[in-house]
């Protein structure tokens, strides 16, 4: 279980900041070691090495994939600058703009919403697991 043993002192490391209760914390971390020899954790550690194989993959589609989705994210942030714009000076088309994108957010499937947030946190992941293994910075 050598991506296992990688990704324990990551992911208790998330532990310490994310909880701030000192023995919700120690809690975590326990759960955490206990779950290592379990099978639970070897569907954890199969799904992991999918997407450590992924992040490492040298096909230039996949390579783009991810920064791509965290560009279309920034896209969607920045676009609000010029929606406060529209917003100031003309309030019912802003009111329109906006409703017609959360329309069209609406309407696309919840799997979609599922897969976007999974390659995201697959993407984390695979970035923590390089830099602790050393082969990425």
């Amino acid at each position: 279980m050598p991506l296992l043993d990688s990704l324990i002192v990551p992911i208790t490391r998330i532990i310490d900041r994310v909880i701030p209760d000192k023995e919700a914390r120690e809690k975590a971390k326990l759960e955490l070691l206990r779950l290592e020899g379990t099978q639970e954790m070897q569907l954890v550690e199969a799904r992991l090495s999918a997407i450590v194989a992924e992040a490492n993959s040298t096909d230039p589609w996949t390579s783009r994939a991810r920064p791509g989705f965290l560009y279309v994210m920034y896209a969607m942030i920045l676009f609000s600058i010029p929606m406060g714009l529209i917003a100031a000076f003309d309030p019912p088309s802003a009111t329109a703009i906006a409703d017609g994108i959360t329309r069209y957010l609406n309407g696309l499937p919840e799997p979609l919403y599922a897969l976007f947030g999974t390659g995201y946190l697959g993407y984390t992941v695979a970035r923590q697991w390089g830099k602790t293994k050393g082969t990425e910075r």
